[in-house]
């Protein structure tokens, strides 16, 4: 059966869906050990002390610039850490080159769930507020890179998420309305930009999300595994 015959049925929920873009970090890989060992390069260098994987995971979602200013800020007035911010993002970025995807794993399902919505013919793109080098580097040590057409990092437009822009500028580029467009995330992030850019949004129980419940963020659907979200196909 062709891809066009296909996604004319594919939903979720009753949302008519022609194609899927897929957070990374959080939604597809979890990061959270890249981030905590890179801080943890960086921050000495500065004689500030380490910081624990749980103050790094409440700060995770809006991007490396937010990540590295929120946990100067744990040990610095927000003064201090004005100061200091543009030679510490610049070291992070440093670190983060060389450890990127080494203390990081895929979430279970991913790939056969990745799998299974390119089987059901639908268009596949990747949003993330992490530089798109590193996220297309990352993607591509975890066997990833090949199923999306469009990988669009924090870098690839004016605003990140939660502003929607990468939303309506990635459906742009593949050529899909974003009401057919399903937002597959893991934090309010995810939805709040999903709202803007009237995108349907799915959201994992398993991600980051400052530390808040995932349920409390209206979606159309949530899933513990994305091999589980609930896709009805044609017949």
């Amino acid at each position: 059966m062709s891809s066009a015959v296909r996604t004319a049925g594919v939903s979720v929920h009753g949302v008519a869906i022609r194609a899927a873009i897929v957070d990374l970090d959080g939604t597809m890989v979890d990061t959270l050990g890249d981030f905590h060992a890179t801080l943890n390069r960086m921050l000495p260098e500065f004689e500030l002390p380490e910081v624990t994987r749980a103050q790094v995971e409440v700060r995770i979602g809006k991007g490396s610039e937010y990540l590295v200013a929120q946990n100067l800020r744990i040990f610095l007035s927000d003064a201090q850490a004005d100061a200091v911010y543009p030679q510490a993002i610049e070291r992070y970025q440093h670190h983060y080159a060389e450890v990127n995807g080494k203390h990081s794993n895929t979430f279970p399902g991913i790939a056969e769930g990745l799998q299974r919505l390119a089987d059901a013919g639908l268009v596949l793109a990747c949003i993330t507020n992490k530089p798109t080098h590193y996220a297309r580097e990352l993607l591509r040590i975890k066997g990833l890179l090949h199923f999306f057409v469009a990988v669009n990092g924090g870098d690839a437009f004016p605003r990140k998420k939660p502003d929607p822009m990468p939303l309506i500028e990635t459906c742009r580029q593949i050529g899909i309305a974003p009401a057919h467009t399903l937002m597959v995330g893991d934090s309010q992030n995810d939805a709040l930009a999903a709202g803007g850019a009237g995108c349907p949004v799915v959201l994992a129980t398993y991600g980051y999300n400052h530390g808040e419940p995932i349920r409390a963020t209206p979606a159309a659907a949530y899933f513990d595994r994305l091999d589980q979200l609930p896709l009805q196909l044609p017949a």
